[in-house]
């Protein structure tokens, strides 16, 4: 019999679950979507119990492939980072979560960098933002006191997850680094950083290894999914962390460009950069960082365009039983590169690199009457291409010597945005195959059995190039110029926003 390994990740609008055979093959994936909520304008929620009921669907699904529970040797979960879970004394979520995303926080960054930004920069590697799980706390203690002198836990989703089906309560050290609660180069929480955030540091759990295994699965999840008892769990990581690995990231040189909910381009390093405007994060691979920009309206823009503006095509796709998506593109390429003139600024919800700037607000600018809907649609596309190219301008700076761009997340998956997304940032990328962060989790959990000899192992195994993409000289050279006219708006309009 075959040995299995099972990876299930959580991102901003869906879980996905892998089954891996120890030979690299994938067996079966399943998806589940999921609600986010913006209770308020620049709020962004989850609620915990939504996103557990999507993990038992998940299990479930891919355990009807017909493969044996007690062949799956090693389970790994991943999720977003700085999203935590807060829970009582009876183990419950006391509110939902606040979703990285959210920018309510943005007041406590600002205290934190005027008054530490130094200090902490040196402690966590990283600048305030209002991503940081630590805002969120202050927020809470601020405007919820109720709530927040119910809090008994606090740990990430992927850790929640986890603890609902093994009742550990431990994250590793990658998750705990997003927090900006943890002193990273001691790996421990900070008592100083704790005490701003109102808890203390018994409420946060031990940090420990990705790879590292951590209880037995309970009965009764046994008995909600159809796992077995012969499956064990370890810790796992984030989930950009783990779509970079899965995407065969693993070697300096290398960069992904990330098209999620949220955008990325991380490049491999041996340390972190000590660039206020880059998040550093450490990778999988002892000895390895993926620091990089972040862009928080990513896959989310083109998402939120087509739930307030596209349900003609959210029907007809339904009634043809392919994706709305795939008939937005299929107009959109009917549209000249820069939408003629038609310019988007995904800024929905604040943006990080190179502005860390929360008060920035989304817009289309130049609207004109011979704009078709079309032309929005594109214009969506290329105005995260743009923010994308923002956040390489940064990097490029720091002279990496970048040999291999991997282009990865659900975005990636559509042709013509890849095209745009090249062309703008005027580098060849390569496109893989199935491989997303519930991927990653599953190679994870086999480097952790021991099943893959070395995460290269796991690489020459599970990764393989799908395709490649090379940059039209002639749109590159539209996009140099329209993206001149994208940075004039922004510096334009956010003086505006940033007294609203």
């Amino acid at each position: 019999m075959g040995k299995y390994l099972l990876g299930v990740d959580f991102g901003g609008g869906a879980s996905k679950a892998t089954l891996l055979s120890s030979d690299g093959n994938v067996i079966a994936t399943s998806i589940c979507e999921y609600p986010t909520y913006f209770p308020e304008n620049g709020w962004t929620e989850q609620a915990p119990e939504e996103l557990f009921e999507a993990f038992l669907e998940n299990v479930r699904a891919v355990l009807a492939s017909g493969v044996s529970a007690d062949d799956i040797v090693v389970m790994a979960i991943s999720a977003a980072s700085q999203t935590a879970v807060y829970l009582d004394a009876q183990n419950k979520p006391v509110r939902n979560s606040i979703y990285w995303t959210d920018s309510r926080g943005a007041k406590y960054a600002d205290e934190l960098k005027a008054a530490r930004g130094q200090w902490i920069y040196d402690t966590c590697h990283n600048m305030p933002s209002s991503a940081r799980t630590i805002t969120h706390l202050r927020w809470i203690k601020e405007n919820e006191p109720d709530n927040f002198a119910k809090i008994e836990k606090v740990m990430f989703v992927k850790d929640y997850i986890r603890y609902r089906v093994t009742g550990d309560f431990v994250t590793d050290h990658i998750d705990a680094m997003g927090s900006l609660l943890m002193d990273v180069p001691n790996n421990c929480w900070d008592k100083s950083l704790c005490e701003y955030a109102g808890i203390n540091t018994a409420k946060l759990p031990e940090i420990m290894n990705p790879t590292d295994f951590v209880g037995d699965i309970k009965p009764k999840i046994r008995k909600l999914t159809g796992l077995s008892e012969k499956t064990r769990v370890i810790v796992g990581s984030t989930d950009t962390v783990m779509e970079v690995y899965a995407n065969g990231a693993i070697r300096e040189g290398q960069m992904t460009v990330k098209l999620a909910t949220a955008g990325r381009i991380c490049p491999i390093t041996p340390h972190n950069l000590p660039n206020p405007l880059l998040v550093n994060y450490k990778h999988v691979v002892p000895g390895l960082w993926y620091p990089g920009t972040g862009t928080k309206s990513c896959a989310a823009s083109y998402r939120w365009y087509r739930d307030i503006l596209c349900g003609g095509e959210q029907y007809e796709a339904k009634e043809q039983e392919i994706s709305a998506y795939k008939l937005m593109d299929k107009a959109a390429e009917s549209v000249p590169p820069c939408s003629d003139n038609l310019f988007f600024h995904p800024y929905l919800q604040g943006e990080l690199t190179p502005y860390f700037d929360a008060s920035l607000r989304g817009s289309f600018t130049g609207v004109a009457s011979y704009h078709t809907k079309a032309h929005f649609n594109r214009a969506v596309l290329e105005g995260v291409a743009f923010s994308l190219k923002d956040c390489y301008t940064v990097l490029e700076k720091e002279n990496l010597g970048i040999e291999q761009a991997i282009i990865i997340g659900g975005g990636a998956e559509s042709p013509l945005w890849s095209q745009i997304v090249c062309d703008t940032l005027g580098i060849k990328m390569e496109k893989t195959k199935n491989a997303d962060s519930s991927l990653g989790s599953a190679m994870l959990a086999g480097v952790a059995a021991g099943i893959f000899k070395s995460f290269e192992d796991s690489v020459e195994k599970c990764v393989h190039i799908e395709r490649t993409i090379v940059p039209d000289a002639k749109n590159n050279a539209r996009y140099e110029d329209g993206f001149k006219k994208y940075k004039s708006i922004h510096d334009a309009l956010a003086p505006i926003y940033r007294d609203w």
